[in-house]
């Protein structure tokens, strides 16, 4: 089997899966089952801080459990959940910064709350939107689709089109080209969700290249701590796609900004 092949057959498995979970498995269920691979992303996130011993990174990944858990105690009501979200925001603001001035040392114990900001705020939202009444799984899936129409738009406009480099010192092979395909190709796919939500379609287009946006963002921050820890994949789990941290990366930012945003505005109510 070709590495083309390999990636498509494990790419074709996971979104069959991921639907398993969202739309038969009750709610609870899905963010447990969801949960497992949050901490597996923890853990391939404590091989970015090149920490010495299994003990400590596993220590990691158990701070990193308790504070999901709390998330989970708090997610009955959205609101509380604003402030991490609107923390978050920041983070992803503060990360932009950091990878256009990459390469820069990175002390481990940041590189240990780096990664806390990274994957606390995504799991928030994900538990957030997997609890909006019967819709929830549905909302996942949207901004799944913007992510994932980010990424393909991307990948096709910059190998076509793409001269421009938008961070070689972190993505070489991202282009300016690709970053505006894939803006393209999210605000299409938000369209599609605006009409099958029943909301405003230019609304949603603004909200898809947001989303689209922030998920470039997400790809290129765990790319820089790859690099910096001298790693090509975040793990080995999925065949030809590497870890966990490398299928969500765009995912991390994408999901903390669609969540504030559908709750800042009201959207949820529709």
């Amino acid at each position: 089997m070709t590495k083309l092949m390999q990636r498509i057959v494990t790419a074709v498995t996971l979104i069959v899966v991921l639907l398993l979970v969202f739309f038969t498995l009750p709610p609870a269920a899905a963010i447990g089952v969801l949960g497992v691979f949050v901490l597996i992303a923890a853990w391939e996130w404590g091989g970015f801080l090149m920490l010495e011993s299994i003990g400590i990174r596993l220590a990691y990944v158990a701070i990193v459990a308790c504070l999901m858990v709390a998330v989970v105690w708090l997610i009955p009501d959205r609101m509380p959940l604003l402030p991490l979200l609107w923390v978050s925001l920041c983070w992803w603001i503060v990360a932009f910064v950091w990878v256009t001035r990459y390469p820069t040392a990175i002390r481990r114990d940041v590189g240990a709350l780096c990664g806390m900001l990274v994957i606390v705020p995504a799991w928030a939202g994900i538990v957030a939107l997997l609890t909006v009444g019967e819709r929830g799984a549905q909302y996942v899936l949207f901004v799944l689709a913007i992510v994932w129409a980010a990424d393909i738009g991307a990948y096709f406009f910059g190998r076509r089109l793409g001269h421009t480099k938008l961070a070689p010192q972190v993505s070489p092979g991202k282009t300016w080209e690709g970053l505006l395909g894939g803006l393209v190709t999210a605000a299409l796919a938000a369209i599609g969700g605006a009409l099958w939500f029943g909301l405003s379609p230019l609304l949603l287009m603004s909200i898809g290249l947001c989303v689209g946006a922030i998920s470039v963002v997400g790809d290129l921050t765990v790319s820089m701590f790859k690099r910096n820890a001298g790693l090509k994949d975040s793990g080995n789990l999925f065949p030809g796609h590497g870890g966990v941290l490398d299928r969500v990366d765009s995912v991390t930012a994408a999901v903390p900004l669609f969540v504030l945003v559908f709750v800042g505005l009201g959207l949820f109510a529709h």
